[in-house]
């Protein structure tokens, strides 16, 4: 249980929260990230559920089941990832509970109370009453409350569904950005065996964080504090967070698989809109856009879900 407390807690009725996850880091940070912005506005009592290792739909529902044998009512239900969307609606409906899915669902989304998608996973975008639509996925950055960045990180992914790997080519591009200043770098679980090995070696000056050893709270903190930051292409979360943060945002080069693909219509639109600068651009320039605007998707969904679905006041 993580429960969250609003200044306003005497005006407004509690929210009670339950989130539906997978146990995919990527796509539970997206559901922290609504319910840590639902909780700077309202109070909010949140209870986790994870179908981690659970296949199946019967096998999910069941764990679902189980795990929230001893939690409160719900008011909203949370789910993200494909895996929890046969749970999400059956609890919804057991507990008369508003169900809100995160990411464009495998089932119809008319079935949802609240479909909160990308704008890359529609090639048209719908107009239904209930869908929000995003700049990418949700995350738990936000902007700092005060000035003063000075902080240069270094984001690093991996081969995936729309990226391949250039290794080689990647640790030229980083010895061009890294040249100047103190850089700060981590990578995913995506990251080929031994890459952070190579940097390490070539480049001593680059102060390496694995993944594998840094908290989830960590990423968001070194990004609030961030000027620069350069994210491998093929890391769309990272890029989004990094967006959140309001920081300068820098594309490194890794072989695309696709011309077109929802990942790369999505990063030619951060790119046309001047949010992220593609490495060639910065390699005649030397410097690196300041975004246009600071993303706060995570704060606007919650203000709409509060508005649509949240509590009354007292």
């Amino acid at each position: 249980m993580i429960a969250s407390c609003h200044p306003d807690a005497a005006v407004t009725n509690p929210l009670t929260l339950w989130l539906l996850g997978d146990g995919k880091p990527g796509h539970e940070n997206q559901a922290l990230g609504l319910a840590d912005a639902l909780a700077r506005r309202v109070p909010c009592v949140v209870h986790r559920i994870s179908l981690a290792g659970k296949t199946g739909p019967l096998a999910r529902l069941r764990s679902a089941i189980r795990a929230c044998a001893d939690f409160p009512p719900p008011d909203l239900i949370i789910g993200v990832g494909h895996a929890t969307h046969p749970a999400l609606l059956w609890l919804a409906r057991k507990h008369r509970a508003r169900s809100i899915v995160l990411m464009r669902p495998s089932l119809p989304m008319g079935w949802f109370d609240l479909c909160i998608v990308p704008v890359h996973d529609f090639k048209i975008v719908p107009q239904q009453e209930n869908v929000i639509v995003t700049q990418g996925a949700l995350n738990r950055v936000f902007p700092p409350p005060v000035a003063g960045r000075n902080g240069k990180m270094i984001l690093i992914g991996g081969p995936s569904s729309s990226h391949g790997w250039d290794g080689e080519n990647l640790l030229t591009a980083l010895v061009e950005v890294a040249r100047d200043g103190t850089w700060q770098l981590t990578d995913s679980r995506r990251t080929p065996a031994g890459f952070t090995d190579e940097i390490r070696r070539k480049m001593p000056a680059i102060e390496v964080f694995s993944h594998q050893q840094t908290t989830p709270e960590w990423l968001p903190g070194k990004l609030a504090t961030a000027e620069d930051v350069w994210v491998t292409e093929d890391s769309v979360s990272m890029i989004y967070e990094a967006l959140s943060s309001g920081t300068r945002t820098g594309l490194l080069p890794v072989p695309r698989l696709a011309a077109s693909s929802r990942v790369m219509r999505g990063l030619e639109n951060l790119v046309n809109e001047g949010f992220i600068t593609p490495f060639s651009d910065w390699e005649k320039t030397g410097r690196l856009k300041n975004p246009p605007a600071i993303l706060r998707e995570a704060d606007r969904c919650a203000e709409e879900v509060i508005r649509r679905l949240g509590p009354k006041e007292s």
